[in-house]
């Protein structure tokens, strides 16, 4: 980077890097399983859900208990795999909407989230998300955390409809969306190859150690326990 220690942007994954990976796997994950027949009963014909039918290959007509059956089979195997499929994670994404906007709960953010996010804003950086979740997902995420509304301080969110996280090209296409040089990005992750992947494309990487993570196996990329370190 031109100057290490104050890159221009700054590109944040979620779980495990701003929110307990806890809450997704046993909050967000079975609030959409429990909801989806339901959801999908009543919004089949929806614009946002057809058009994830159309990915997930399924069928797009009219609704039929078998076309249900079909789609909620396919759905589930993806989930059961953690699968990254961008089908799948827009109904999941569509869900969690009406979960947060009913109230049945908020977003976990670590508590040095807040402070940071609004430190780098008001200091004129460009904080971007990017999560395998929905863009839709990570907005109504921000907007209902522990921690009040945080969408406020952010620039940009992008998924998987960018590229696969573990892709150069990825970080590449993010960087140009940007306008900024990928030497002045620095992409902070939980995950080792992730961070590879945004150095493979000239970002620098940064691994977040938070509570409930898995072991970290050695690397060359720098380690923070906290945000508050970063400055």
């Amino acid at each position: 980077m031109s100057d290490q220690s104050s890159p221009r942007a700054i590109l944040l994954d979620i779980e495990g890097t701003v929110a307990p990976i806890s809450f997704v796997h046993e909050v967000l994950f079975p609030y959409a399983r429990a909801q989806m027949e339901a959801y999908l009963r009543k919004h089949w014909n929806a614009p946002d859900v057809s058009a994830a039918r159309t990915m997930l290959h399924e069928p797009s007509g009219d609704f039929s208990e078998q076309s249900l059956a079909s789609l909620k089979s396919t759905l589930f195997r993806l989930m059961d795999g953690d699968v990254k499929s961008t089908g799948l994670k827009q109904l999941q994404g569509l869900i969690w909407d009406q979960g947060y906007r009913a109230g049945a709960f908020r977003s976990p953010v670590f508590s040095d989230v807040a402070p940071a996010l609004r430190r780098w804003k008001n200091s004129g950086k460009t904080v971007a998300i990017y999560s395998s979740g929905s863009v839709a997902a990570q907005k109504v995420f921000f907007q209902h955390t522990t921690a009040g509304d945080l969408t406020p301080y952010l620039s940009a969110f992008f998924d998987t409809t960018t590229g696969p996280k573990r892709s150069s090209s990825s970080y590449i296409a993010i960087a140009s969306a940007l306008k900024t040089p990928p030497a002045d990005m620095l992409f902070i992750s939980d995950i080792v190859e992730e961070a590879e992947a945004a150095d493979a494309a000239g970002m620098r990487g940064l691994i977040a150690v938070r509570p409930g993570n898995g072991t970290v196996r050695p690397g060359r990329f720098p380690q923070t326990e906290s945000f508050e370190a970063l400055d």
